[in-house]
């Protein structure tokens, strides 16, 4: 049975932004093992429309501490007065976040500025994700096999969910966060869920939020479906 097809709605950066960006440099002090999980999860809309990249920016500003909740209706709003509800380039979403993010409670919430990150480098990757999530563009398709495969329905994601054996997908179309790393047996502790028969789980792995849930994937399969990742430093600044 093919899984429904979930909302998505990135575009590609451009690579002239990709190439011009400021990279993200370790800064050494990445504990071994981290992770972000916010008490409250939604789709922020994305299980409606195309508007994964906004959704991704309520998702990271759920991580603050203290958590930072914007409304789904507050999220669609915002996406729609900025024409980003269904798609967006993901650069775009982040530049107009950096000046004008989520209004609240008489404040708003921006984004600090953006430096791209080397997925490819496991230790710069880790240390980008202790700072705060990691704003990702990936193929979506197996993501989206996955999370129907969990559970996932109109009433909500089901967190707890493995990504593993994805082979290599170059249609960028989906933006997600990586917000926790480890192994796969520390990350599926902390998700509260068994590791699956066959997964190795002293191997390391990344947890990843999507259409209102966090799931785990193994390094090869993130490698299989990211094609660009960004870093907001500070992820979260309320003006």
């Amino acid at each position: 049975m093919v899984a429904p097809f979930m909302p998505r709605g990135a575009r590609p950066t451009p690579r002239y932004r990709l190439a011009a960006a400021t990279p993200h440099t370790k800064t050494g002090k990445a504990p071994p093992r981290h992770i972000r999980t916010p008490r409250k999860l939604s789709f922020w809309g994305n299980y409606t429309y195309g508007d994964c990249v906004s959704a991704e920016e309520a998702f990271a500003k759920a991580c603050h501490e203290p958590e930072i909740f914007i409304s789904e209706s507050e999220v669609i709003d915002w996406a729609t007065q900025n024409n980003f509800l269904n798609g967006a380039y993901i650069i775009d979403v982040v530049d107009v976040m950096e000046s004008s993010g989520f209004p609240k409670h008489h404040h708003v919430y921006d984004d600090g500025s953006v430096r791209s990150v080397d997925w490819t480098n496991a230790p710069l990757l880790e240390d980008a994700i202790a700072i705060g999530p990691v704003k990702i563009g990936v193929a979506g398709d197996q993501l989206n096999s996955v999370w129907w495969a969990n559970g996932g329905s109109s009433t909500g994601g089901v967190s707890g969910w493995f990504a593993t054996g994805f082979p290599p997908d170059s249609n960028e179309d989906h933006c997600v966060s990586l917000c926790g790393y480890g192994t796969m047996h520390w990350l599926a502790e902390h998700l509260r869920v068994p590791v699956p028969g066959g997964v190795d789980g002293h191997k390391p792995g990344y947890a990843m939020f999507t259409w209102d849930s966090i799931g785990i994937i193994d390094v090869p399969s993130m490698l299989a479906i990211t094609h660009e990742a960004w870093l907001r430093v500070p992820t979260t600044i309320r003006t």
